[in-house]
């Protein structure tokens, strides 16, 4: 399954210290389709954003050893059949004949790191993203191993847990495609002799733009393709605010209005929304905006396939004045802006993005996304809701909590189902510290 690597070192940050021991290539444990993958316009779009750095935190109640609890040997094994089925991970980027950028799927393998800490689960109890948390327990794969599809890194600790760190690169999977590969690698790991529930489905040219591409006059009321990020003006702080069951069907019903019934992601966005405004002290005048990823799956006629592996999300906007979104007697109002966005896309709609993103290809030249805060008018809420997240059980448990590494831009929000999926919502936020107590304040105050 690869050779060493590297040899063994350390960690060092403000909390503690991490010893790398193992580090490895994980191949696929059967032949794999040897190609160029083709990138639709939707995986192209994100392949500056590099690798998306996430953490499961496992705690081990059984007593078991820890070499037990957390098998190496048994989870590599797992991961080289799961790689078998989603074979672009053990792949690298690479550049086609035309110099389009695409993954070069030749069975290199995906990184695999073991490593140990005399820190515990309870020393990251608050689950709070941060440089910390990625550089402890996240495989480093910015530098020479940048072009790398997948890596995890398995932590042990000292009080007996486990801190599994990933990096997927965001050009190869969206989070719904990179949790089903962590679901069907967790369930092989569980049951070596168990089937693939769901097929992972690699043509993305199903994702390819119209001839000649044509983006609708209208898509651009809605769809939001452009990050617009400036210098931080102060401090920048990340913080995890829990949101009880209860509070989430108070707030539901706050927001539903005359219509009845409303989703838990448009009803957080609209009271998170306000309660930033508010907190950043906008003029009344001013117009703001929220974007969001949102799947653009079942929209598209006809749908993906259900086991569809890569990226399928555009950007998506509402946008009014701060008095209207600040006012108390206005959140189904806002609530409802959401909504519309979210009830406004379409196959039209989604094909007048791929069309954009496909004559706007070449823009960022591969760079690295920049660093910077999103204008103070704007904020971006990303969804994690409904996800898997807690199904990652490698047969020792479900994960006690999972959590983005770092949050390093401000103006950002991740919603997540809180802890075991109890229907609580976790709201990660990265901000100007000098909003962060109102901000909690006001978040709370409705609710």
């Amino acid at each position: 399954m690869g050779a060493l690597l590297s040899k063994r070192r350390k960690r060092k940050t403000g909390v503690g210290e991490v010893k790398v021991v193992e580090s490895c290539m994980v191949t696929p444990s059967e032949e794999t389709p040897r190609r160029g993958l083709w990138l639709s316009p939707l995986d192209l779009m994100l392949i500056n954003r590099g690798h998306t750095p996430t953490v499961y935190f496992y705690r081990s109640d059984s007593g078991a050893t820890v070499e037990h609890f957390f098998d190496v040997v048994r989870m590599k094994v797992a991961m080289a059949k799961a790689l078998v089925a989603f074979y672009p991970l053990a792949g690298r980027l690479g550049v086609g004949v035309h110099g389009r950028a695409e993954i070069d799927c030749a069975g290199q393998g995906a990184l695999f790191v073991v490593a140990r800490s005399g820190l515990t689960v309870d020393d990251f109890r608050s689950f709070r993203p941060s440089p910390e948390l990625r550089k402890l327990f996240v495989p480093r794969v910015q530098h020479d191993s940048s072009s790398v599809m997948c890596a995890v890194q398995v932590t042990f600790l000292k009080c007996g847990g486990v801190a599994l760190g990933t990096a997927m690169h965001h050009v190869a999977a969206d989070a719904i495609s990179a949790f089903h590969f962590f679901q069907t690698w967790s369930a092989f790991s569980r049951n070596p002799s168990a089937a693939q529930e769901l097929p992972a489905v690699h043509d993305r040219t199903l994702l390819r733009a119209r001839s000649p591409p044509f983006v609708h006059p209208d898509a651009l009321s809605v769809f939001c393709p452009k990050l617009n990020l400036s210098d931080p003006s102060g401090p920048i702080v990340s913080e995890t605010f829990d949101i009880s069951k209860d509070q989430v069907a108070a707030l539901k019903r706050a927001c539903a209005g005359d219509s009845g019934r409303v989703s838990t992601f448009c009803a957080l966005s609209a009271h998170v929304w306000r309660c930033v405004c508010i907190a950043r002290r906008l003029p009344p005048d001013a117009t703001t905006r929220l974007t969001f990823p949102a799947s653009v799956r079942r929209s598209l006629r006809p749908p993906l396939p259900a086991g569809y592996f890569g990226n399928g999300i555009i950007w998506l906007g509402a946008a009014g004045k701060v008095r209207d979104v600040t006012s108390s007697e206005n959140l189904s109002s806002v609530t409802g802006r959401i909504t519309g966005a979210v009830r406004r896309m379409d196959d039209e709609l989604v094909r007048s993005a791929i069309d954009y993103f496909e004559l706007t290809l070449g823009e960022t030249d591969g760079q690295p996304a920049p660093a910077g805060c999103m204008p103070e008018t704007e904020l971006r809420v990303i969804s994690w809701l409904g996800m898997p997240v807690y199904d990652v059980d490698f047969g020792w448990g479900k994960p006690l909590a999972m959590v983005r590494a770092e949050s390093e831009r401000a103006g950002f929000v991740y919603l997540m189902d809180g802890s075991q999926g109890g229907g609580g919502v976790r709201v990660h936020i990265c901000t100007d510290a000098e909003i962060l107590s109102d901000f909690q304040r006001l978040l709370y105050a409705k609710l």
